[in-house]
């Protein structure tokens, strides 16, 4: 991170981050869950397993229908969108998306949820500034997965996929929902920051015209971050308090 990231990152006037992934380890319930729903679904049909590799490119991020169908698609599989209220048994987009959600909810009930050290250390650290932090996730989970980490407290101003749906915005990459939150803290977007681990989050942030994106690697690798728009790169949160520490000579 160079002096003048450091600088946009802890000048700002809000901070936006992303949820699963970038706060808590969340992706790991929604990758094991979402590999529970399509082994089956894609063995039924003959087609290619589902691997860690469709995670990341076509479900990370994204609203969960839009996951479905683009799993199926990249399988030429064709099936009915149906309906949000359809159950968890129907054939369908939003059933399968639903079947999913049910297994991802059991897992967090079960296990509960701790966010990351360096993620929570790093949102103290906004706190104590003054600096205003949201939390802007495509999940329709988000507000219990942030009560299940102790973290609801910490922040005002959330915009996830319930909000999204309420309000007709567009999933990322589309930076709707990003922009929503900047103003729902009354900050323009030049004046805030966007934290991401996925590419169509990263790729959302650098549509906004935020003042900087900041990739998280949690596996989706830093190339792949950087083409999508990431101005920087880093592996833990805990790395821009390294940078905030040398900036005040600490």
């Amino acid at each position: 991170m160079t002096p003048d990231q450091r600088a946009r990152f802890f000048d700002a006037a809000a901070v936006l981050f992303d949820l699963d992934g970038v706060l808590t380890p969340t992706a790991e319930l929604h990758m094991r869950a979402w590999a529970e729903l399509f082994a089956p679904v894609l063995a039924a049909r003959q087609a290619d397993a589902y691997t860690d590799d469709d995670y990341f490119r076509y479900v990370d991020g994204r609203p969960r229908y839009d996951g479905v169908q683009a799993v199926l698609a990249s399988r030429g599989i064709d099936l009915p969108y149906g309906d949000p209220a359809d159950s968890a048994d129907a054939e369908t987009v939003c059933g399968l998306g639903n079947r999913k959600n049910a297994v991802f909810s059991a897992a967090l009930e079960r296990d509960g949820m701790a966010p990351y050290p360096g993620s929570l250390a790093l949102v103290d650290r906004l706190g104590a500034l003054g600096i205003p932090a949201a939390v802007v996730s495509s999940s329709k989970n988000a507000v219990p997965v942030l009560a299940a980490a102790h973290l609801a407290d910490r922040f005002p101003v959330v915009v996830d996929g319930v909000v999204a749906a309420a309000e007709h915005l567009p999933g990322k990459p589309a930076p709707d929902i990003f922009l929503a939150a900047a103003d729902r803290l009354g900050v323009a977007p030049a004046h805030a920051v966007v934290v991401e681990d996925a590419v169509s989050g990263v790729a959302a942030g650098a549509a906004g015209g935020f003042a900087l994106v900041v990739g998280v690697d949690r596996g989706v690798g830093a190339h792949a971050l950087t083409a999508a728009g990431a101005d920087v790169v880093v592996h833990d949160l805990a790395d821009l308090l390294s940078a905030d520490s040398e900036k005040d000579g600490s």
